[in-house]
């Protein structure tokens, strides 16, 4: 080949291609299996460290400090408010259609720490601190896909 030919081919910008890629990927829940398989049944699930009675939302296996399993608790119907929220305009790939919607930080009584999920029932383009305390209840899809999105929260005067 001739050299100027081998220069002009070093001074090319990469080459790019567009390639499909797919990949199956085997996730597993683990210890927090329970808790996905209760939305599948339409119930919430917490956990409480058994000797504190410290109770988190969202699943977690063990105590933090002392190591000792927790224990599942049915929160499904415990009193729930809006503790925070925030009016996503953005989202991944898979929620992007949906925007815009809301995130919200649920307060449960009885409850130490707090559930991130979406907020239903309302309108995002009419966001209001007064939904700040605002008693909500939980809801869960028809068709469970077994991702924390099988639960979804509303205002509790919805049906």
């Amino acid at each position: 080949m001739d050299p100027e030919a081998l220069v002009f081919l070093k001074n090319l910008a990469p080459l790019q291609i567009e390639q499909e890629y797919k990949v199956t990927y085997l996730h597993s829940y683990a210890q927090d299996s329970p808790w996905f398989a209760a939305l599948t049944n339409r119930r919430l699930l917490a956990t409480q460290e058994p000797e504190s009675g410290y109770t988190y939302a969202t699943p977690r296996g063990h105590d933090i400090y002392s190591g000792k399993e927790t224990q599942w608790i049915d929160i499904t119907n415990k009193p729930a408010s809006i503790h925070a929220f925030t009016v996503c305009h953005f989202g991944s790939e898979e929620f992007l259609p949906e925007t815009p919607f809301v995130l919200a930080l649920i307060e449960f009584e009885g409850v130490n720490t707090l559930l991130l999920t979406r907020l239903m029932g309302v309108d995002p383009n009419q966001a209001s601190l007064d939904w700040i305390g605002m008693r909500v209840r939980p809801r869960f899809l028809r068709n469970s896909k077994l991702k924390p999105t099988d639960v979804y929260f509303v205002p509790a005067e919805t049906s």
